[in-house]
């Protein structure tokens, strides 16, 4: 089980791994808390007036696409997105969204959706979101809180029969070493790098508090991931920076897609190439 804060963050964030183990056989659900309703259109193609007035449909109808595309089951939460706030002061975040629903109204859904898939790993984002979206912050409490009380019986009462998943992961697509990888790698090829502005925000930035423990190869599936993304038309921008590395350059400098083993109620041995390890060793997938 994937949760995710918006339409399209399944295909940015485990979209190759959740691809290749959909290849192997086994059942991934992707949960997705919010519509995305209040999220900027970013691909100038789809900045038309018809487009904004309905968003929340076009991304239903474009995460619908993407589901089928990566061969995953897909379910709503039903929250409303928070929007991303921005200036100096930051503007409140508006009544009713997600970021500020209680916890154990978020989390609700959550743990019914647990109990009722019942996954035996569960991917989400660090307690920073992997970016400050406070969707993406709420995301992350959601998952930690419905791993820890899925399988107690005592909580949640009314959303099904107990469930304990087994492992938890935290993504860490985004990481200095594979974006310096692929940067080099551009340049070994003799081609314009897109990474370099990012390498520079980096530089400042602080250690990562969360080592990555766990790669997954899943290089071939990376034009599965590709093809999820463009589902998301008015997310991504064919042109963009999604795009500007080729496949098989980011096959040769960095095959896998990377996660953090935040929470393992099995044994296993780090580092990992296999969110399943331990697990298989358990239970028959």
């Amino acid at each position: 089980m994937a949760v995710h804060a918006h339409p399209d963050d399944e295909s940015s964030k485990g979209a190759a791994t959740m691809a290749r183990y959909v290849a192997e056989g086994v059942e991934v659900l992707v949960v997705t808390c919010t519509g995305g309703e209040r999220g900027d259109i970013l691909n100038p193609a789809m900045d038309r007036p018809e487009i904004k007035a309905d968003i929340g449909k076009v991304r239903e109808q474009e995460m619908a696409r993407a589901r089928e595309i990566l061969g995953v089951e897909q379910s709503w939460l039903g929250f409303v997105d928070s929007g991303f706030p921005e200036g100096d002061p930051l503007p409140p975040l508006p009544e009713g969204c997600f970021a500020l629903e209680p916890l154990d109204v978020a989390s609700e859904p959550l743990v019914r959706a647990v109990r009722e898939f019942r996954p035996h790993v569960m991917l989400t984002y660090d307690e920073k979101g992997g970016y400050p979206h406070p969707d993406h912050v709420k995301c992350h409490e959601v998952s930690v809180e419905a791993f820890e009380a899925a399988g107690d019986p005592e909580r949640y009462p009314g959303t099904g029969d107990p469930w304990q998943p087994l492992k938890l992961y935290y993504h860490m697509t985004f990481s200095k070493e594979r974006m310096t990888a692929l940067h080099e790698a551009m340049e070994r090829a003799s081609l314009e790098s897109p990474y370099t502005e990012w390498l520079q925000r980096l530089e400042d930035a602080p250690a990562p508090k969360w080592e990555v423990t766990t790669r997954v190869p899943c290089g071939d599936h990376f034009e599965t991931r590709d093809k999820a993304l463009l589902a998301h038309a008015t997310q991504i921008d064919p042109e963009g920076f999604w795009f500007q590395c080729p496949l098989d350059v980011q096959r040769e400098a960095w095959p896998t897609e990377d996660y953090h083993l935040a929470r393992s109620l099995v044994d296993t041995e780090l580092p990992e190439d296999d969110l399943f390890a331990g697990i298989r060793e358990k239970v028959s997938l």
